[in-house]
């Protein structure tokens, strides 16, 4: 645990002294900020006009409506962020020379691969942080439900894990960074659209399968605000299998070695 917490840590430190960090930071949060004021722009804009027109006799849900429409927009984002944030995982690691030694000190495969996942996560956890900070407006000038909400940045937490695995292991892969985030996006966009495209033109059981597999089709129950134990074992079982992945892709390296 102690290793994990120092690989932890020190990627943590490699993110903000690079500028990167917080240009990716700064761009994110610009993106959704302001997705998020056109949104309640547009749908408060909406409800006054229904009013007008005397059509307001159905109350609408302007927070339910925004956030869930503010998390779909973010998960697209999303697919151009993650990629930059496992590019240099075990990309520059290996560009400098240090993935030797770092596979062969008393640290370890596994505990090396964890505490940079974790590093990528807690990146990801400060995005969201910044998410929350530009929906308060709706909790501090209204009533809305917690609920939806909540379930909305679990889907994306679980979502964004997901993908941060799988681009964690192509990082294995490479020692250029953008060979990493150029395949990483590949994948990424592959998976987000494989049930739009190829559903369509299957049936049967090969519909299911495909269907199962994108990414974004276990998203919207989330952002609807259900919680489906099936799209959390999804989703976790992505993540196992882009970490299983990548440390086989490390141990391959130290057997090379």
């Amino acid at each position: 645990m102690r290793n994990i917490l120092a690989i932890w840590q020190r990627e943590m430190r490699s993110y903000f002294v690079s500028p990167i960090a917080y240009v990716v930071l700064a761009i994110f949060l610009l993106l959704a900020g302001l997705v998020f004021y056109s949104l309640l722009a547009s749908v408060v804009q909406q409800t006054l006009l229904q009013a007008q027109y005397g059509q307001g006799m159905q109350p609408v849900d302007v927070p339910r409506i925004v956030t869930q429409s503010l998390f779909q927009t973010t998960s697209v984002i999303l697919l151009f962020v993650v990629p930059m944030l496992t590019m240099g995982l075990f990309a520059e690691e290996k560009k400098r020379g240090t993935i030797e030694l770092l596979l062969t000190t008393p640290v370890g495969n596994l505990q090396a691969l964890l505490g940079k996942y974790v590093a990528s996560l807690t990146f990801l956890l400060i995005m969201f942080a910044g998410i929350a900070v530009i929906i308060s407006p709706l909790f501090l000038y209204g009533r809305p439900d917690w609920k939806p909400i909540f379930s909305g940045f679990l889907g994306m937490f679980l979502y964004g894990a997901a993908v941060l695995a799988m681009g964690l292991f192509i990082s294995t892969l490479t020692e250029n960074q953008i060979v990493a985030v150029i395949i990483t996006f590949g994948v990424s966009l592959v998976f987000w659209l494989i049930d739009a495209v190829l559903v369509a033109s299957s049936t049967g059981v090969t519909r299911s399968v495909i269907s199962y597999l994108s990414v974004v089709g276990h998203l919207e129950d989330f952002l609807k605000g259900v919680i489906d134990t099936s799209h959390i074992i999804y989703y976790v079982t992505f993540a196992f299998v882009g970490l299983f992945l990548a440390y086989r892709s490390l141990e391959s390296m130290r057997w090379k070695g």
